[in-house]
């Protein structure tokens, strides 16, 4: 399972059910393929940064979950045909996926060798 970030802008001209109804199919979808939802993101209308069929505004909304590999192929084919979504984005959090377990421990020490003192290996060298 990878960490995944999936961005979508629906038309700015959806009633607020159809929007709710958009939401819970991709939802449905992200499950059904193996999804595990951590967190929905409403950003609601905002201006877009350049005019798309027309329009320049849309309505955004995030999803970040876990989910298997074969899955961003999968909402590509199902997002592509839906009328209402007019851009989507799903990227790869691998920074999220990388972070260490325990944050106390700064990267640095925890992956440098335990320090040996002088003594212990003037003693190996002088026994071999």
């Amino acid at each position: 399972m990878h960490k995944y970030e999936m961005g979508i802008i629906l038309l700015p001209t959806m009633e607020e059910e159809a929007i709710k109804a958009e939401h819970d199919l991709i939802l449905e979808l992200l499950e059904r393929f193996g999804g595990v939802i951590e967190k929905v993101d409403n950003w609601g209308r905002r201006k877009l940064a350049y005019e798309i069929q027309k329009l320049n505004e849309g309505h955004y909304c995030f999803f970040y979950m876990d989910a298997p590999p074969e899955l961003p192929a999968q909402m590509e084919q199902r997002l592509r045909i839906r009328e209402n979504v007019m851009r989507f984005m799903i990227i790869r959090r691998e920074d999220l996926e990388k972070a260490p377990k325990n944050a106390a421990v700064a990267p640095a020490q925890a992956s440098a060798p335990a320090p040996v003192a002088v003594e212990e290996v003037v003693a190996a060298t002088d026994e071999a």
